[in-house]
């Protein structure tokens, strides 16, 4: 009896010494199953705590009043499914008339209390069915990306939600973005996880750094095309439009509209053409638009030059295959007349740390004022944590693995030779200065 206590003392320090120092572990050997068994016995009581339940139907009240029966009790929603995954438990609830997946999203924190999770999130399947993800521990905290991810052209993995899925930045789906943050958020090592993902793929990497570069030149092996200044942006900006406009020729040429095209046939943009005159696709990074968009003159020309070349690529260049990432600080009116609406046609927004409730309403005030408060409360110590957020309203906390900017430039020094010509942008390559040879002294 007394090896048999020794052995339970041994067994259950173990099982809390890997709950503490490795969370991962401790959920996939022991979490995920007590998980699943508390849900199973919990299930019924939880959802009528949690007044997720249906008032009973009118044919059972009634056969109740005519048999002198007490009243039935709430119908609770049918449990349809619940998978255990990698770092949660993930429940698939079909609805009874007359319930909302609202509901379920107003009551997450109830069920996270009540089922013992560290966090739930809800979506809507189809209608009548909602998907409830239980994640067991803190995915946020010592963020380890899967090893392997769905990862195609122009879609990459950049950090992981809340709910531990992968996040990924998708050109296809949302061709441009704006990510905020003050500084020392964790903002230029997103920059950086979204470049080295990108430099192994056929992809057109061009850069607008106004701080003399310090932030994308490192990368300049990998760039088609880099300016450092406000002078080279703006020219850097029209060459873009002026590529803009010769793909629309090339496609306008491919169309062949007749009444025996088929409609698949039809080019209306650049993943329509053959691929022999397909042209490479083009990202554009902007780091701290507030340098590139700032001008204490009244009236500036060239600043008029960069605003309206930047509204027409994100009007008209998604079906050109240019595609653009702003970062900045703020995102405000105070940049300048043509900022709002520049603003306005930025599907992707991404808000790490901010100093004032101002800056995140610059991003998510059209959106969602949940998305506002999440951001305002993203504490200091968790630099690389962000909400993401789209224009249908739905956010998610989101934290990226920590990219090193010697990782990063390794990254795309080894890819360099993927580097495309592009004509319009050749004269904005940047110069890479030759390796010096080791000194005599040295050797």
């Amino acid at each position: 009896m007394g090896w048999l206590l020794i052995g339970l003392v041994l067994v259950t320090g173990l099982v809390l010494l890997l709950r503490w120092r490795r969370p991962a572990w401790y959920w996939r050997c022991f979490g995920a199953a007590a998980a699943v068994v508390r849900v199973r016995l919990r299930y019924a009581d939880v959802m009528e705590a949690c007044h997720l339940t249906a008032p009973p139907s009118r044919f059972r009240l009634t056969v109740a009043r005519w048999l002198r029966r007490e009243v039935p009790r709430q119908r609770v929603p049918r449990l349809m499914r619940i998978t255990p995954t990698r770092t949660g438990v993930r429940l698939r609830i079909r609805m009874h008339p007359g319930q909302d997946a609202f509901e379920f999203a107003a009551a997450s924190d109830r069920l996270r209390h009540a089922f013992a999770i560290h966090q739930v999130t809800t979506r809507e399947l189809r209608p009548g069915v909602v998907q409830v993800t239980m994640t067991g521990y803190d995915v946020l905290k010592e963020v380890r990306m899967p090893a392997r991810t769905k990862a195609r052209l122009l879609r990459v993995p950049v950090a992981l939600r809340e709910d531990g899925q992968v996040h990924y930045r998708d050109y296809r789906q949302v061709p441009h973005s704006v990510t905020v943050g003050a500084t020392e958020s964790g903002k230029s090592v997103g920059q950086r996880a979204v470049i080295a993902e990108l430099a192994p793929q056929p992809v057109a990497l061009a850069g607008i750094d106004c701080k003399n570069g310090v932030e994308l030149a490192p990368f300049a092996r990998r760039f088609s095309a880099l300016a450092d200044n406000p002078d080279d942006a703006a020219d850097l900006l029209e060459a873009l439009v002026a590529r803009m406009e010769d793909i629309y020729q090339v496609i306008r040429r491919e169309q062949r509209i007749s009444a025996d095209t088929p409609d698949a046939e039809i080019a209306a943009n650049i993943w329509d053409l053959p691929e022999r005159l397909r042209p490479v696709p083009v990202v554009l990074t902007i780091d701290e638009i507030a340098e590139l968009t700032l001008s204490a003159k009244k009236n500036d020309p060239r600043r008029l030059r960069i605003i309206t070349a930047l509204i027409r690529l994100v009007q008209l260049g998604r079906a050109a295959g240019i595609f653009l990432d702003i970062y900045g600080q703020r995102f405000g009116s105070e940049l300048g007349d043509g900022i709002t609406m520049l603003r306005a046609q930025l599907t992707g927004r991404t808000a790490y740390r901010v100093n004032d409730e101002s800056t995140a309403k610059m991003v998510f005030g059209d959106i969602s004022p949940h998305a506002v408060f999440a951001t305002t409360q993203i504490p200091n110590e968790r630099r690389g944590m962000a909400v993401v957020a789209s224009t249908t309203g739905e956010w998610t906390h989101i934290r990226g693995p920590h990219v090193s900017m010697r990782k990063a430039v390794n990254t795309c020094n080894r890819h360099a030779h993927l580097t495309p010509h592009v004509p319009e942008l050749a004269r904005f390559k940047p110069v890479i200065a030759p390796v010096p040879a080791p000194s005599a002294e040295a050797a």
